[in-house]
C-alpha cells in the first residue's frame, strides 16, 4: 500500500517531540531502570500512540489553516483513518509486553483522545473539560504509564508530586500551543481554554501553571535531599524563561505576535531545554 503523503503529514510524527518531556521526566523518577522496556514504552507512545491521536485529530478538523506545527496542512483521506486504527492496535498489543496494566492504560489514553476529536462527542469544544482531559492524559497518565513501565519491578507505588507536577507542566504548554488558532478554532465551533483566556490571559496562565509545577518538583527534591537536581532543571529553564518573558512582552504591545512562527519557536525551545534538563538529571542520578 502506498502511503499518501497527507497521511504522513498529518501524523505529525514530529510534534512527539514537543511531548517527549514528560517521559523523560517520569523516567528520571526511576531509580533501577530496565532497559529494553524503557526502550519498548518509548516507541510505543512516541511513534505509535503520540501520532495516531494526531492523525485522528487532523482526521476530524480537516484543518486548512497551521496546525499542530504544520504551516499548511493537507486534506485528510480515508487512509489516514485506517492507519490510525492500525496504529492504535499495534500500540495496545505492543502494550501487552510491558504488562497488561500498562497496556490497559494505554488503550484509556486512545480513548480519551478519541473522544476528544470525535464529532460525535467532541470533547475538546468546551474548554475546562478538553483541557482537563489533556492534561491529565500526556501529564498524570502518561507519567504513571512510564513509570510503571520502564521500572525494574513494575512498580505501582507512583511519587504523587511527578504525576501532579507532569500534568501542571502538561498545563502550562498546552494552551500556548492553541494561541495563535483562536479564529480557525472559532469557524470550527471549538472553544479551547486559550480563547476562554484570551491572548494575553494565556500566558499569564500558563506562567502560574509552570510556577506550580516548580514549587512542586521544590518540595519533592528538597524532600529527597537532592537540590542540586532541582538547580539543574532551574539552570535548563534560563533560556525558555527569557524567550517566554520577551514573547510576552511583544504580545502585550501587539496581540498579533502570537502566532505560528513565534509559538513553534517557543514550543522547539521549551522541549528540547525540558528534555534536556531531565536526561541530565537523570544521568546524574543513574551515574553520579
Amino acid at each position: 500500500m502506498t502511503i499518501h503523503p497527507s497521511t504522513l503529514q498529518l501524523l505529525r510524527f514530529h510534534f512527539s517531540y514537543f511531548l517527549m518531556p514528560v517521559y523523560w521526566f517520569a523516567l528520571s523518577f526511576v531509580e533501577l531502570i530496565n532497559l529494553p522496556r524503557a526502550v519498548l514504552v518509548f516507541a510505543i507512545i512516541h511513534l505509535l500512540v503520540y501520532p495516531s491521536s494526531n492523525g485522528y485529530n487532523s482526521y476530524m478538523d480537516r484543518d486548512t489553516e497551521s496546525v499542530g506545527g504544520i504551516a499548511n496542512p493537507m486534506q485528510p483521506t480515508r487512509q489516514l483513518f485506517v492507519v490510525t486504527v492500525v496504529m492504535d492496535i499495534m500500540a495496545i498489543a505492543l502494550s501487552l509486553l510491558v504488562s497488561g496494566l500498562f497496556a490497559a492504560a494505554i488503550a484509556f489514553y486512545i480513548a480519551c483522545s478519541r473522544l476528544y476529536s470525535y464529532r460525535g462527542v467532541r470533547l475538546k469544544q468546551y474548554p475546562l473539560t478538553g483541557y482537563l482531559v489533556v492534561i491529565v492524559n500526556q501529564g498524570a497518565v502518561t507519567f504513571f504509564m512510564v513509570y510503571h513501565g520502564c521500572s525494574e519491578a513494575m512498580l505501582l507505588n507512583v511519587p504523587w508530586q511527578g504525576l501532579v507536577a507532569a500534568s501542571f507542566l502538561i498545563g502550562g504548554f498546552y494552551p500556548i500551543t492553541q494561541v495563535y488558532q483562536h479564529e480557525a478554532d472559532a469557524k470550527d465551533e471549538v472553544k479551547t481554554i486559550s480563547m476562554t483566556l484570551g491572548k494575553r490571559g494565556t500566558f499569564a496562565f500558563c506562567a502560574i501553571m509552570y510556577m506550580v509545577a516548580f514549587s512542586l518538583l521544590f518540595q519533592y527534591y528538597h524532600q529527597q535531599g537532592a537540590m542540586r537536581l532541582f538547580v539543574i532543571l532551574q539552570l535548563f529553564f534560563v533560556p525558555v524563561i527569557v524567550f517566554f518573558l520577551w514573547w510576552l512582552l511583544q504580545v502585550w504591545k501587539d496581540s498579533r505576535k502570537a502566532d505560528f512562527k513565534h509559538t513553534m519557536r517557543m514550543n522547539w525551545l521549551a522541549s528540547t531545554c525540558t528534555s534536556l534538563a531531565f536526561i541530565t538529571i537523570l544521568i546524574v542520578k543513574q551515574f553520579g
